[in-house]
């Protein structure tokens, strides 16, 4: 890195969004959530985010959450929190991170608009300016940064990662081969073990990781593997695990998100399969479907166990 700033590298936490029996958040559920990432050795951790329903908190429940993970990490690795949306709600969302001693944020989406390059640049520049602390952008859905803004945007110090959810990798190619180390690319493709082997060739060595929340053990092997060039440890993962789930989370929109809670219950989390509207429960029929790949994937490469 061209500048000072520590920036997350490695398989990155992102916890979900655990509700009780009245649909409230249950924060007993997300202290282990957050504690069962640290203990599996995942190298930061990113509160409020999409797989944490970002777009189903509320402000409160938003500024409950960043103090709960800030508590619970207590500076053991860093803590992002996601912003965006309407710009003064993300620029709030900034603020309350900062309130609460975060690293840095994830800049999300603004809502629904599709604009011009100026207008995301704009978007950003208003968010970034904000505070101090790290950003990391977001190429996702209506908000997909070209070379030229970007080059603009790494004017700021604070901006320190992109993290790539398109996957036009012709357009990651003129990024990262242009701008190089000045950023640290993070993969946020969907099920991001599917395409990490092409994008470790581009230089990004950080990506969100779904199923890292309730098999953390296979995601480090995953890359491990991946990068000592374990290609038959990487096939025979793909083929038991990754694959297989990948399949289930295709099936239903919004399964990005419940997929994760199924897991979790499956493997005896304290979450139930439970998310707030627009997103769905899974269906019975996955549910059924993921415990058996879970089964199979604690039979071939059991969870080691602790021994302090």
């Amino acid at each position: 890195m061209t500048n000072e700033r520590q920036t997350p590298k490695g398989i990155l936490g992102f916890p979900i969004t655990p509700y009780n029996e009245r649909g409230n958040i249950c924060e007993k559920s997300l202290s282990k959530n957050i504690e069962f990432l640290l203990d599996e050795g995942l190298e930061a951790i990113f509160i409020a985010c999409g797989s944490g329903e970002f777009n189903a908190i509320s402000t409160k429940e938003y500024e409950s959450m960043v103090e709960l993970a800030t508590s619970e990490v207590n500076g053991r690795v860093p803590v992002y929190t996601g912003v965006g949306g309407n710009l003064s709600t993300a620029l709030d969302q900034a603020k309350v991170s900062e309130k609460h001693g975060v690293d840095g944020y994830l800049v999300l989406p603004p809502y629904l608009i599709n604009s011009e390059q100026d207008g995301l640049y704009e978007y950003y520049k208003t968010i970034v300016g904000s505070t101090e602390l790290n950003a990391i952008v977001y190429q996702r859905a209506n908000a997909v940064l070209q070379l030229e803004t970007l080059e603009k945007l790494v004017e700021f110090p604070q901006v320190v990662g992109l993290k790539d959810g398109i996957g036009n990798m012709e357009l990651n190619v003129e990024l990262t081969q242009t701008i190089g180390r000045r950023l640290r690319w993070l993969n946020g493709m969907p099920m991001a073990e599917v395409t990490m082997p092409a994008y470790v060739q581009l230089g990004f060595d950080s990506y969100s990781s779904a199923i890292s929340n309730y098999i953390p053990h296979i995601s480090r092997l995953f890359y491990e593997s991946l990068l000592n060039n374990d290609m038959h440890t990487v096939q025979d993962i793909y083929q038991d695990v990754i694959l297989p789930i990948s399949q289930i989370r295709k099936q239903r929109s919004g399964y990005a998100i419940s997929l994760i809670k199924a897991g979790m219950e499956i493997v005896g989390l304290p979450v139930e399969n439970t998310v707030r509207p627009p997103v769905t429960p899974v269906e019975k029929e996955h549910y059924e479907q993921l415990e058996k790949i879970l089964k199979t994937a604690f039979d071939k490469y059991p969870a080691k166990i602790a021994t302090n």
